[in-house]
């Protein structure tokens, strides 16, 4: 049983490398309008993203309708890439702050309202690195890049264990303070109540005797 549960846990932190690692995203933003998406990284992770405002016309250049501010930040408020009035772009940087890092897409103002098409494709770790670009033709170079990403892949997964099992102590010292709160509430809550109690009985007590009803 000890076995099992092992290796669920083993195949859900695997399961959750996968969809953390890389968000390829397609969404609508209308003009005025802005989205944000989150991406939840560990420190010193790299992280890449690119985005392009689809054209509705290919054939010519993008219209001053379809164009969009772009702010990546992290959990405290840093802000990593920033541009304005662009129809595409990408960014890049290494993660120094643990948590969740937002890229808050705004399309640009305009008269009247255009629905925008933008494609977005971030990605993390592992799935940042361009490994197509240095593959090599040859067998012996081949092999050689597939045991360099199954290294890098094996050092992702065992770097995300331990983020995953530091974040769960945070949760778990969390829950225990909160409990430990929640407790001394039930008894502070528990002491007003039978004060209140006892001061009605106090004050019946007292009209009843002036009544002489006892």
């Amino acid at each position: 049983m000890v076995l099992r549960s092992e290796n669920l846990w083993t195949f859900l932190i695997t399961v959750a490398i996968i969809c953390r690692v890389s968000q390829s995203l397609h969404f609508e933003l209308r003009s005025g309008r802005t989205k944000c998406i989150s991406e939840d990284i560990k420190s010193n992770s790299m992280t890449v993203g690119k985005y392009t405002v689809v054209n509705p016309n290919e054939a010519h250049p993008s219209p001053p309708s379809h164009k969009i501010s772009i702010r990546v930040t992290s959990s405290y408020g840093n802000t990593f890439h920033h541009a304005e009035d662009v129809d595409s772009g990408q960014f890049a940087f290494t993660a120094v702050e643990a948590g969740d890092y937002m890229a808050c897409f705004t399309a640009n103002g305009h008269k009247p309202e255009v629905t925008l098409s933008i494609d977005f494709d971030w990605r993390t770790g592992i799935h940042s690195k361009s490994w197509g670009s240095v593959a090599k033709k040859s067998q012996v170079e081949v092999m050689e890049f597939e045991v360099k990403q199954l290294i890098e892949t094996v050092n992702s997964i065992h770097d995300e264990m331990f983020y995953l099992r530091d974040r769960e102590e945070e949760m778990q010292n969390l829950n225990r303070g909160t409990n430990s709160k929640m407790a001394w509430l039930s008894f502070l809550s528990l002491f007003v109540c039978l004060g209140v109690a006892g001061m009605q009985f106090m004050h019946l007590k007292t009209f009843l005797e002036k009544k002489k009803v006892i």
